[in-house]
């Protein structure tokens, strides 16, 4: 049947152009009764048609996107054409690249005449609010709630999801895109070099530990991965007579395979923000005590280019290609990513570690503010007309075998024909010369999708690499959180707030990514150390005034308000 379907719907886009196979330029604002006597309009069914025939070729919206560079334009994607064949609804996408979007989003905000919709808006929960609660500019997509059955069926179930999407005024105004495997609180893994770690130990370099050892779940004290990465930097592991060996990479301030959790080695569980939720309080790690040992400890080891000096300039493209080569050509002896198979040639050279324990035993792991609920992934404008039919199309992207295709690609390209014994989706293998990656940005929109524990259990068999990441992070990362800590979620701000956070998180940034890297390159004295908590708190920079408005927020959260 989906087959049939999406021949279908190629047929139609193969005409499209010349015969207006659907959707006319019919501006003209309808009603809901309108829209269900003359258009056949209905929103109840998720497995029928929303709009008859006549809708189909008489009403027409317009989307505004950006895409991926690899990406086809999204009128000529299959499960844009297939979700047309059997919802009735004709959406035309205007597609733009993302750098030319980042551009425009501002403008397109201020004057959209023509624009229904925008997707892949990217809007934080700041411009939700200026646009929507300030100005009215966006649609609240909350009074419109009974035409889309999946969504409310969504935030009736999830509680936690509509506390994340309601803004101050107590409407949504955005649709979320919601992706749960459990994967984005613990963006790093540590990884190190077996052949090299096992020479190190026939070598007499480190004490303490056993080639039995060297296998995944290995546990290393703070002193033994030193005495590790001084032999990978001192005594030529790879054998080529250089010294072209990189001790310890990772990708400074990246999304994942970040430098945060070496500062869990001192008890710390830091991340981009260096803001977390600790006993029910936002904490800022950096005015942490065991902040300042962290970066003195950590010091030495850059001081001794045990990390890699490029760790801190290298792009993720340039760490990824550095990790490449075997034998006399393979270079890292460690580092942080989300899974070995990607960075390195040879993955089963390497094993994964638990967490480094620090000099006084102490053993935790980064905790990611990078939410699994983006909330501002598609809006609507306030003037659109009949904008029920356009929510309720939208509304089916929430079905889960659609999330599945709008995320990984189509059925029959992205996924087998045939369900499999449990009636899961299963990814198929990429053709020859194709990677699982490239049919997916080439083929999926991405965006807007629901999936979460309950549709990987019955709907979408996770492919290989997430069950990977999900097994390793429960064996190595996870179990060292205290229950206590916890990320900041997606808070919704008053207007009051907004301009607090507008007047201090731009220096605030800017003060902690210029200082932390000094610390970490040129050391750093008790007194600076006590001068910095002071101007950080104080009004120069202000993390006091933010930190106050974040436990607003928090608290306001967390009561339901």
């Amino acid at each position: 049947m989906k087959k049939l379907l999406a021949v279908t719907a190629i047929g139609c886009a193969a005409v499209m152009a010349l015969a207006a196979c659907g959707g006319g330029d019919n501006r003209e604002k309808n009603s809901v009764e309108q829209l269900t006597e003359k258009y056949g309009y209905q929103w109840t069914d998720t497995s029928k048609p929303i709009l008859n025939e006549a809708g189909s070729k008489e009403l027409s919206f317009h989307i505004y996107s950006s895409k991926n560079a690899s990406a086809k334009d999204y009128n000529d994607m299959e499960i844009m054409q297939t979700l047309f064949t059997d919802t009735n609804v004709f959406v035309d996408w205007e597609n733009v690249s993302e750098s030319i979007y980042g551009q425009q989003k501002v403008l397109k905000l201020g004057k959209h005449e023509g624009i229904d919709a925008i997707y892949h808006a990217g809007l934080t929960s700041n411009e939700i609010s200026k646009y929507g609660v300030d100005r009215g500019v966006l649609l609240p997509i909350s009074d419109y709630l009974d035409y889309m059955p999946n969504f409310k069926a969504i935030l009736d179930s999830r509680d936690d999801i509509r506390k994340q999407v309601t803004s101050v005024d107590g409407k949504i105004y955005a649709l979320p895109r919601i992706e749960e495997m459990g994967l984005l609180q613990n963006p790093n893994l540590l990884f190190i070099n077996k052949a090299w770690t096992e020479k190190a130990i026939d070598a007499g370099a480190v004490s303490g530990l056993t080639k039995e050892q060297v296998k995944d779940g290995l546990e290393l004290t703070a002193a033994q991965m030193q005495s590790l990465l001084t032999y990978f930097k001192t005594q030529d592991p790879n054998g080529n007579g250089k010294s072209d060996e990189r001790p310890l990479s990772f990708v400074w301030n990246n999304w994942q395979g970040n430098q945060c959790d070496l500062f869990g080695m001192f008890g710390i569980n830091d991340n981009l923000e260096h803001r977390i939720i600790k006993d029910g309080k936002v904490v800022y790690t950096v005015l942490d005590d065991a902040y300042r040992d962290a970066l003195k400890y950590l010091n030495g080891w850059v001081k001794d280019g045990l990390i890699d000096a490029v760790s801190f300039e290298q792009s993720q493209d340039q760490f990824l290609a550095n990790g490449k080569g075997t034998g006399a050509d393979e270079k890292y002896g460690a580092f942080y990513w989300w899974e070995s198979e990607t960075v390195v040639s040879d993955p089963s050279n390497y094993v994964c570690c638990k967490p480094l324990k620090g000099p006084d035993g102490k053993q935790t792991v980064c905790v990611s503010n990078n939410p699994e609920i983006s909330i501002g992934e598609v809006i609507f404008f306030k003037d659109t007309p009949n904008v029920e039919v356009l929510l309720t199309y939208f509304d089916r992207y929430y079905l889960p075998e659609i999330s599945a295709q709008i995320n990984y690609g189509p059925i029959g390209i992205a996924f087998e024909e045939e369900l499999d014994a449990n009636g899961k989706l299963v990814a198929k293998d990429p053709p020859a010369g194709k990677t699982t990656d490239e049919i997916r940005l080439e083929n999926a929109p991405l965006g807007l999708c629901y999936l979460s524990g309950d549709v990987w259990n019955t709907t979408v068999e996770m492919e290989p690499r997430a069950k990977l990441r999900l097994e390793r992070l429960g064996a190595y990362a996870t179990p060292y959180i205290p229950a206590s800590v916890k990320p900041v979620p997606n808070l919704q701000f008053t207007k009051a707030e907004l301009d607090v956070l507008a007047s201090y998180q731009t220096t605030i940034d800017n003060y902690l990514r210029e200082n932390i890297l000094k610390w970490l390159r040129n050391g750093l004295s008790d007194s600076d150390w006590e001068a910095h908590k002071t101007k950080a708190a104080g009004n120069s920079v202000g993390i006091n005034e933010v930190q106050k408005v974040y436990q607003a927020a928090y608290d306001r959260y967390v009561q339901g308000k």
